[in-house]
């Protein structure tokens, strides 16, 4: 389900009060591949409710270059928010997830392994309030650049 980001506070309020474990990871989520899906599926076994910060195109195109996205936002939200996985999807657009964590104040915060606590600007922010941070080793393989590249290498070869 997709929440406002003026919203978002309310329902993890929310959440708490019912004994729920909030995990919390974020990303552009392009294309949707099974790397993703396995991802989200792992996250989502550290609690009780998957809370997903998709980043909204515009802060896409500063992270990933102006041929960025794919997918529009609404469309990456509605996919997904459609995984078993993900309960609920809120749209941010600033460089680091730093304010919607804040805001979320996730029991646990979850990201890719090719992050360590050094290099996740987000880790202070999360350790500040007694949450944890664990890490998901990414598929080998599988990623929205890897797959952007191989539509391009048949198109070009074509």
């Amino acid at each position: 389900m997709l929440v406002a980001r003026k919203d978002i506070g309310m329902f993890c309020d929310i959440l708490r009060r019912g004994g729920k474990r909030i995990v919390f990871t974020n990303g552009c989520f392009d294309l949707l591949h099974a790397g993703h899906v396995r991802y989200l599926a792992k996250a989502r076994s550290f609690g009780d409710c998957l809370v997903l910060g998709l980043n909204t195109d515009e802060s896409v195109r500063l992270l990933k270059g102006p041929s960025r996205p794919i997918n529009r936002e609404e469309d990456r939200a509605e996919v997904v928010g459609a995984l078993e996985s993900v309960d609920y999807v809120v749209l941010f657009g600033e460089r680091t997830a730093e304010a919607l964590i804040a805001e979320v104040k996730p029991d646990v915060y979850v990201k890719g392994g090719d992050y360590t606590l050094e290099t996740l600007p987000e880790a202070k922010i999360v350790g500040s309030y007694g949450g944890r941070v664990e890490f998901i080793a990414m598929v080998e393989g599988r990623s929205t650049t890897n797959v952007i590249a191989k539509i391009q290498q048949e198109s070009d070869g074509k």
